[in-house]
């Protein structure tokens, strides 16, 4: 017998929903909606609205390690990536999410 996720957590109260999110590899942005790679490492070709890295296309069509593409963002002042598409959320802080990422360790595919 299997179960989903929302069978066994069940319905929060006040109608919110339980939502898992992931943290950017490249930036440290901690509110992906899905992870960057599946089980056998492949992009899921999502963007990370913070720093632009498209995975899968990025890494894997236009070359890029994370480490390069870090690099790059700082280098262009770690603005929002998504402005204009997007809004950055209220709390947003590119340089305490980085130093949250480095400070966890380095991220596989680097």
């Amino acid at each position: 017998m299997t179960f989903d996720k929302q069978e066994l957590l069940g319905d929060p109260e006040g109608g919110l929903s339980v939502t898992e999110t992931y943290v950017c590899p490249v930036c440290g942005f901690p509110n992906l909606e899905t992870p960057p790679t599946d089980s056998d490492g492949h992009g899921n070709y999502d963007y990370c609205p913070s720093c632009g890295f498209q995975f899968g296309v990025t890494d894997d069509d236009r070359g890029f390690s994370y480490q390069a593409w870090r690099k790059r963002w700082i280098d262009m002042g770690m603005r929002w990536d998504f402005d204009g598409i997007m809004a950055a959320p209220d709390d947003w802080n590119a340089g305490q999410q980085l130093d949250s990422l480095l400070r966890g360790g380095s991220t596989s595919a680097e």
